[in-house]
């Protein structure tokens, strides 16, 4: 069996995540900030770990725990992290700090860990956004932070394809989870305190399929770049939109 380690697969995208690589028969870590009862909704047993993204060491304490446990890494998933609307007028040192530490700095860390120990064939996947390719208002900090994740994502392609290690991101559009309907509900976000409504119209007026993606095709796209038939695949970052930023 194959090991993947989730960061942040407790909930939202993660959690979905989670699923598809136990569907695909891999033996699953996840490292989160709490378990929350995550795993009572599972129908396989995971391996979980109290992390903080932001501290380097947490991501080498996951690598030890595969290969003290499973013999090794197959695959390291960076999901974990935030997002939150604010004009730059209102952003503190202590805002773009927490959130450039967890969206970016966290999953550098990740992929320094995974890499140190990854054999040829392995795979690193990082959650990134459409944000980190186009920006919008009020979303300078988080827009940054996925621009820094498409950028990292690149560059270790090339750094690391040389001893057989793809690395990838994937893109995902809005995807509905209690997270964003929460991020949504804040005074700057461009939902004015109705997300359900926000993301209906955003769907209807943005996306080619008329819909948006869901967190099991998040997931889905997940578990396809983490095997074989994904090994001509590497430094793309990969729009998950049903078609709203096509390229």
């Amino acid at each position: 069996m194959k090991t993947v380690i989730i960061t942040g697969g407790n909930k939202g995208i993660g959690f979905d995540i989670v699923k598809s690589f136990l569907d695909a028969n891999y033996n699953v870590i996840v490292g989160a900030r709490s378990d929350n009862g995550f795993q009572d909704k599972l129908s396989k047993k995971v391996t979980f770990k109290k992390i903080d993204v932001k501290n380097q060491k947490d991501h080498f304490t996951l690598i030890d725990i595969a290969i003290k446990e499973f013999g090794g890494i197959d695959c390291f998933v960076n999901n974990a992290g935030f997002s939150a609307w604010k004009p730059i007028e209102e952003i503190d040192e202590d805002f773009i700090e927490d959130i450039l530490s967890t969206n970016l700095k966290g999953t550098f860390w990740g992929c320094k860990a995974a890499s140190s120990v990854m054999k040829e064939g392995a795979s690193i996947i990082n959650i990134s956004s459409i944000a980190g390719k186009r920006g919008s208002a009020n979303n300078s900090a988080y827009c940054s932070s996925k621009f820094g994740v498409n950028g990292l994502t690149q560059s270790l392609s090339k750094e690391l394809g040389p001893r057989g290690i793809r690395v990838n991101a994937l893109c995902p559009v809005l995807i509905k989870t209690e997270g964003l309907s929460e991020a949504l509900l804040e005074k700057y976000s461009p939902a004015k305190l109705d997300p359900d409504k926000f993301i209906s119209d955003f769907a209807r007026d943005n996306a080619a399929l008329k819909r948006l993606p869901t967190g099991k095709e998040v997931g889905d796209m997940a578990v396809f770049l983490a095997s074989d038939n994904a090994g001509a695949i590497t430094g793309q970052c990969i729009n998950v939109d049903c078609g709203v930023f096509p390229q």
